[in-house]
């Protein structure tokens, strides 16, 4: 699986001691976000991450949070400028 914030055919290696979380859905899916030192919280609040193929085009974002699950998954919740 790639890692987010790798570039297209960067090696994408986990790190040991890290933490990550598979992102579910929309333009990110299936790469892993490092979210070492996230806590419970944070991983519900979720991320804007940077996607250049999302619906806004270069300098998008596109949001994804966790769900109450605890499933370690950050699932898309769409996008925004």
């Amino acid at each position: 699986m790639r890692i987010y914030g790798t570039e297209p055919g960067e090696a994408s290696i986990r790190r040991p001691g890290h933490t990550y979380a598979e992102l579910v859905g929309g333009p990110l899916d299936g790469q892993l976000l490092d979210v070492t030192g996230w806590s419970a919280q944070q991983l519900l609040d979720g991320a804007l991450l940077v996607c250049e193929t999302g619906m806004h085009g270069p300098g998008g974002r596109s949001d994804y949070t966790a769900q109450e699950d605890g499933s370690g998954r950050l699932h898309w919740q769409g996008d925004t400028p």
